[in-house]
């Protein structure tokens, strides 16, 4: 994978591999994610190169966990926050433009990942030194015939709870 991992893994464990055929296997994916209970308070990296599927990957999620309306990337606005109908904050995060650790003050993200809720982060390694350890990290990979090939891993001891009950 192209990607490189923004923490070193604190959990000992194998990474779970994926192969997403279709946007549907993705979906998929994202629905079997969003049931977990611990999700709820979880930090996941996603990385991968331009047009890996990371967005994409958000959005599914984001429909799983109930959340209606237009799904904006924060590619720009460097993060975008969301709400579930039953009331879980979700902030998702776009890092790729992100230059200037001043920012990261400035701009209130320190609260952010300190508070309640599900945060997702594309281009972490951006923010790498800001950052939190993150519970799952996702590296997605684009392949010729346009799937994908993902490697899930565990940051922390949510994380491999996370990853063991996916692997159920």
């Amino acid at each position: 994978m192209s990607a490189t991992l923004s923490h070193a893994q604190i959990v000992e464990s194998a990474p779970l591999h994926l192969h997403w055929r279709t946007e549907d296997d993705t979906a998929a994916f994202a629905r079997r994610l969003a049931v977990l209970p611990g999700l709820r308070h979880a930090f996941i990296e996603l990385h991968g190169d331009l047009g890996a599927g990371k967005t994409s990957f958000v959005r599914h999620l984001l429909r799983a966990l109930g959340v209606e309306g237009r799904l904006k990337s924060p590619t720009y606005a460097v993060v975008e926050p969301h709400a579930t109908p039953d009331g879980l904050a979700v902030s998702h995060f776009d890092f790729y433009r992100f230059n200037d650790p001043r920012e990261w003050e400035d701009a209130g993200f320190r609260d952010l990942f300190a508070a309640p809720g599900l945060k997702l982060a594309e281009w972490p390694e951006k923010a790498a030194a800001l950052l939190p350890p993150a519970d799952l990290v996702l590296q997605i990979e684009a392949q010729a015939d346009d799937s994908r090939q993902v490697a899930l891993g565990a940051g922390t001891a949510l994380g491999a709870q996370l990853l063991q009950e996916l692997r159920a």
